[in-house]
């Protein structure tokens, strides 16, 4: 199976790493910040989700998780387009996201 608590920390982990190599400016900043909040508040979400008490708190905690993926797959894609030539570097990314949004809300189905 999969371990989504790591899963999610090693996709907040690239995240940063992808970040920090970028070049920063005033318009850049705060995309970039957005970025890493979105994205490394997915595992934070999920960590909360695993040590939910109700069912309907960890609904609520894997709602939030999708949530915070497709806000992380919105940055993303906006990040590449303000750098040109990223698409490369950002596909694995989102590719993941893409598959995180697919497993919560397969999660939230049942």
């Amino acid at each position: 199976m999969y371990d989504l608590e790591s899963r999610t920390t090693t996709l907040g982990q690239n995240i940063v790493a992808f970040v920090k190599k970028l070049p920063r400016n005033q318009i850049t900043d705060s995309l970039l910040i957005q970025l890493i909040r979105a994205g490394t508040s997915i595992g934070a979400n999920y960590c909360e989700a695993d040590g939910a008490m109700t069912k309907a708190d960890f609904k609520n905690k894997i709602t939030i998780c999708r949530k915070e993926a497709k806000e992380t797959r919105y940055w993303l894609r906006v990040v590449c387009s303000t750098y040109p030539g990223l698409e490369n570097k950002t596909d694995l990314l989102i590719q993941e996201v893409r598959e995180l949004i697919f497993i919560f809300s397969a999660i939230l189905k049942k």
